[in-house]
C-alpha cells in the first residue's frame, strides 16, 4: 500500500501500516477563540493559500511554527482516505517547540527525509498544538499504526486526545498539495459568520468585509477572522477553509468590562494625607479611579496613628474607605523576618517571639538577635520612631562544623584532596569546615592509605580516629 510521504533513513524506507481511513473532508478546528496559534506550511508554499504539486519520487520538507510554546503533533491525510503520523515517527520524537520558533522537518543534517510516494490526489498535513502534551495512543500505536477506522471513529479519538486540555490551549491548521497532476478544484471556500448579538462588524485578514450575519467568498486557505462591536470584547479566530467547503463560525460576544475601578476614601478628622501603594493621590475626602486588582492605602495626618489597610479595586466598581483615625501615641511598629523563618527574636535580650514577627513599640532605640539552631546570630541595633515601621530582615548564616582528626602514626591530612595539616600519635588536628559531606585521607609512608567520609551539619562535633596499618612487603 502506497504511502503520500515515506520516511527514509540511512537509505531505508519506514513504511506505516495504516488502514483506518479519514474523510478527505473532514476538518479539525478548535471553535473556541485562543491566542494559540500553529502554522504549517509544505516547503513549495511558504504562504499557506496555494496547492502546489509534487511528483512521485520528490524530496518534500514541513515547516511548522508556533506563537507560544507547544507540542505540535502531525498527521498525513491521503486521497483515499488513509491516515499516518508524520511528527512524532521512530526517527524523531522531539515535538516540541518554542514561542516564535519555526522547525522544518525533517531537520538539516537528519538521519531521514521525506520523500513523495503517491498515490496521487489531493494531500493535507494536519497540525494539532497543544500546551501540553498529548496522548495520541488511542489514535496510533506504539509502533505508529492507527487504531481507529473511520472518520468518525477518527473524530470521537481526537475529541478524547483533547478532552483534558482547556479548550484554549489547542489549536489546529492544515497545508494542502497534490502529488502529481493538479486536480481541478473549486476556485473558492466559503465562510459564514455570525454574532449574538448580531451588527458586529467583521474583518476577514484585517479588511472589512461587512457586519453579521455575513457570508463571504473566500480563497482556499487559512482565513483570520475578527469581530468588533461597541461595549464588548473583540473576538478573534483563525479557521481554514477549503476549496467549495462552506466553514461557519458563530461567535457569542461578552460585554467589555470597563478598565477601571473607583476608590473613595473619607477620613475622621479630614484632610489626612493619602497614599496607594506607596504613592501619594490626594488629601480626605478623595476619589479616585485605579486599575482593578489589590491597593495598599495609607492615611497620615500629623498627630494621629497612620491608618493602613488593603482593599481589591473591581472594575466599575466604587470602593469606599472610612477611616476614624486615632491620636498617636509614642510608638512605632517593629518587624522582624528572617530567612530562613521560625527564628527566636529577641529585643534587648528578652526573647519575644518568632519570626516573621511584629510588634508596637514605644520609640526609641533596640538592640535586637535573632537566633535559630544551626545558625549564627543575627545582631542589629535599630531606632524605632513613632507613627513608622522599622524592618529588620535578617539573613541567617548557617555554623560551621567542626572535624577533629588523630592517628596512631604521624601523617599527612587531606578534606576534599586539599592537606589541611599534619597529625602525630597521641595527637590531634582541629579545624572548621563547611556543613556537608567531606572526604578525610591521612597519608603516611609505609602504612596503608586512611579513607573516609563524613556527613556534618551545622555546629556539628565530628572526631575521627584514624588507624593507619603497615605496608607488608
Amino acid at each position: 500500500m502506497k504511502r503520500a510521504i515515506a520516511l527514509l533513513m540511512l537509505g531505508l524506507g519506514l513504511v506505516a501500516h495504516a488502514e483506518p481511513q479519514l474523510s478527505p473532508q473532514n476538518i479539525v478546528v478548535n471553535p473556541v477563540p485562543t491566542d494559540l496559534r500553529v502554522q504549517v506550511r509544505v516547503d513549495r508554499d511558504p504562504t499557506g493559500r496555494g496547492n502546489p504539486v509534487y511528483q512521485i519520487g520528490e524530496k518534500i520538507a514541513i515547516n511548522v511554527s508556533v506563537n507560544q510554546d507547544a507540542y505540535v503533533y502531525l498527521f498525513g491525510v491521503y486521497p483515499n482516505g488513509e491516515i499516518s503520523p508524520i511528527l512524532p515517527n521512530p526517527f524523531d520524537r522531539d515535538n516540541f517547540l518554542r514561542a516564535g520558533e519555526t522547525r522544518r522537518y525533517p531537520p538539516v543534517g537528519a538521519r531521514y527525509e521525506f520523500t513523495i510516494d503517491g498515490p496521487e490526489g489531493q494531500h493535507r498535513v494536519l497540525a494539532v498544538a497543544s500546551k501540553r502534551p498529548l496522548n495520541i495512543g488511542s489514535i496510533i500505536d506504539s509502533s505508529l499504526r492507527p487504531l481507529v477506522r473511520g472518520a468518525d471513529a477518527l473524530g470521537r479519538a481526537i475529541a478524547i486526545v483533547v478532552t483534558p486540555v482547556p479548550d484554549q490551549d489547542w489549536t489546529t491548521d492544515v497545508a494542502f498539495f497534490t502529488v502529481g497532476r493538479l486536480q481541478p478544484q473549486p476556485i473558492s471556500g466559503t465562510l459564514v459568520v455570525n454574532s449574538s448579538p448580531q451588527g458586529a462588524q467583521v474583518y476577514l485578514n484585517g479588511r472589512f468585509v461587512g457586519s453579521t450575519p455575513v457570508t463571504v467568498r473566500v480563497t482556499p486557505g487559512r482565513q483570520d477572522v475578527e469581530l468588533r462591536l461597541a461595549g464588548y470584547e473583540t473576538y478573534r479566530t483563525s479557521v481554514n477553509v477549503n476549496p467549495g467547503q462552506t466553514v461557519n463560525i458563530n461567535a457569542t460576544l461578552e460585554r467589555t468590562r470597563p478598565s477601571t475601578g473607583t476608590l473613595v476614601v473619607n477620613s475622621s478628622p479630614q484632610g489626612a494625607q493619602v497614599y496607594v501603594d506607596g504613592r501619594f493621590v490626594g488629601n480626605t475626602p478623595l476619589s479616585i479611579g485605579l486599575n482593578p486588582g489589590r491597593a495598599d492605602v495609607e492615611i497620615r495626618l500629623d498627630g494621629y496613628d497612620t491608618f493602613r489597610t488593603s482593599v481589591v479595586i473591581n472594575p466599575g466598581q466604587t470602593t469606599t474607605i472610612n477611616a476614624s483615625l486615632n491620636p498617636s501615641r509614642r510608638t512605632g511598629v517593629l518587624s522582624v523576618n528572617s530567612s530562613p523563618s521560625g527564628a527566636d527574636v529577641y529585643i534587648d535580650n528578652q526573647r519575644v517571639g518568632r519570626t516573621p514577627y511584629s510588634v508596637q513599640i514605644n520609640e526609641g532605640t533596640y538592640d535586637v538577635r535573632v537566633s535559630l539552631s544551626g545558625y549564627t546570630d543575627y545582631r542589629t541595633t535599630v531606632r524605632v520612631e513613632r507613627g513608622q515601621e522599622t524592618r529588620i530582615n535578617a539573613q541567617l548564616v548557617p555554623l560551621r562544623a567542626q572535624l577533629t582528626i588523630s592517628a596512631n602514626v604521624e601523617a599527612r591530612v587531606f578534606v576534599d584532596g586539599q592537606e589541611v595539616g599534619t597529625v602525630g600519635p597521641g595527637g590531634t588536628v582541629r579545624f572548621d569546615v563547611n556543613p556537608g559531606r567531606h572526604q578525610v585521607v591521612l597519608l603516611s609512608p609505609g602504612y596503608r592509605v586512611f579513607v573516609t567520609e563524613v556527613n556534618l551539619r551545622s555546629g556539628e562535633n565530628e572526631t575521627i580516629r584514624a588507624n593507619l596499618s603497615r605496608l607488608n612487603f
